[in-house]
């Protein structure tokens, strides 16, 4: 496997898609235009977070904003969302990302008020807590799929006109461990954040030639809203919960990568990089 340079990012060639070295590529563009957003280059860029009002998405917004980026913050809730936006000079929208229109709506305030955006952190989700037996509900698979993976979806298809006007930039998701790993106890979370990182690695050689740089960021217990009761049960356990600013400092280490399409894991004791998916067998002629 041979990897290329292109516009101040790497990525692997050779062992991509099934359409990878068939001419299944997005047109190209100039490398000088190129815009993919680092760590140390903040001042002046433009980002929006979803799910910016608590958590991890409010830990990255606070460290892009001490950056100098200019913040858009979406999220379902107003109160939060828009406290954190007055105290950092952001703005605010209400934003469903289960819905494309909000997403559309949240992209086209940024491009608004600010003339660009470089930046898209699709970070929103919620918790699962049920199984595929007894305890299934379909409203709340409904509802988990369309935070947890249209989030995503819709998220990037509402960027990438902006970005790629912008001449490129940065889309970051955040996955999971449990897009890595299996959780028996919690299935459809899985199956939606193994959704997430196989779109991100996808992704990543899909929009490289339009010099879109996408993400995935994979922390795994982290100290945020979405563990609920779970918090205790960790605690009980001695299980190590991460704490908020981990993840940013990691986010901030994956804007700084010269990849694309990678998922970066965050676990307690470990140093971040991205995780190495094993070659799958090629077929046989």
């Amino acid at each position: 496997m041979s990897t290329e340079k292109t516009g101040g990012f790497t990525a692997e060639s050779g062992g991509g898609g099934l359409l990878s070295g068939l001419g299944a590529r997005s047109p190209e563009i100039s490398a000088e235009t190129f815009n993919v957003v680092r760590g140390d280059d903040l001042e002046g860029r433009v980002a929006l977070v979803t799910g910016g009002g608590n958590g991890i998405g409010a830990g990255v917004a606070r460290r892009l904003a001490e950056g100098g980026a200019r913040l858009v913050l979406a999220d379902i809730d107003d109160v939060a969302g828009g406290k954190l936006a007055d105290e950092l000079g952001a703005t605010y929208v209400h934003c469903d990302v289960s819905r494309l229109e909000d997403n559309e709506a949240a992209v086209a305030t940024a491009v608004e008020r600010y003339g660009r955006l470089d930046l898209a952190f699709l970070n929103a989700g919620i918790a699962t807590g049920f199984g595929l037996g007894e305890d299934f509900d379909v409203r709340r698979y409904r509802q988990a799929m369309g935070v947890n993976l249209d989030g995503v979806v819709f998220g990037v298809h509402a960027a990438i006109p902006a970005l790629r006007a912008a001449g490129g930039g940065t889309i970051v998701a955040t996955a999971s461990m449990a897009g890595i790993v299996g959780i028996p106890s919690d299935p459809v979370y899985a199956a939606n954040k193994h959704a997430v990182v196989g779109l991100v690695r996808s992704l990543g050689e899909d929009l490289r030639p339009q010099g879109i740089k996408v993400q995935g960021l994979c922390p795994s217990f982290a100290d945020t809203a979405i563990l609920g009761e779970g918090k205790a049960v960790l605690e009980q356990l001695g299980f190590p919960i991460l704490d908020v600013s981990s993840v940013v400092d990691t986010f901030v280490r994956l804007l700084d990568s010269d990849g694309t399409g990678e998922c970066w894991f965050v676990i307690p004791g470990r140093e971040s990089e991205p995780f190495t998916f094993r070659r799958v067998p090629g077929p046989r002629t």
